[in-house]
This record gives structure tokens, sequence and C-alpha cells, in this order.
């Protein structure tokens, strides 16, 4: 299984949706498309965003 981290070439701002979807297996176009439907709701959706653009490292 890839290990946790934000690719330099599969990004739109941060590269957080590309490393969450490549961890799970799952297209990158779904985890964004996923976020941005989640943002409709009441919610930590963008301070979440913001942690794992601190906390998940960049891909060496």
């Amino acid at each position: 299984m890839p290990t946790l981290a934000r690719p330099r070439n599969d990004r739109m701002i941060a590269g957080v949706c590309s490393a969450l979807g490549r961890r799970f297996g799952i297209p990158t176009n779904i985890v964004r498309l996923i976020f941005v439907l989640s943002c409709l709701l009441p919610g930590p959706q963008f301070i979440l965003y913001i942690i794992g653009w601190v906390l998940i490292p960049n891909e060496r």
C-alpha cells in the first residue's frame, strides 16, 4: 500500500486530495469531488484540509 505523501505532479492546490486518493486507491478526482460536495455542508472541512496540508509530507 502506498505511503501517505503529497505528490509533486498531481496537485490542484496542495495535493491533499491526491495524497488521500493514492493512499486509499480511490481516483483523485473522486476525492476532490467528495471534498467539494462536503463543503456544501456545515463543518470544519477547510480547517481539516489545512491541517492535512501541514501534516502530510511532500513526496520525495
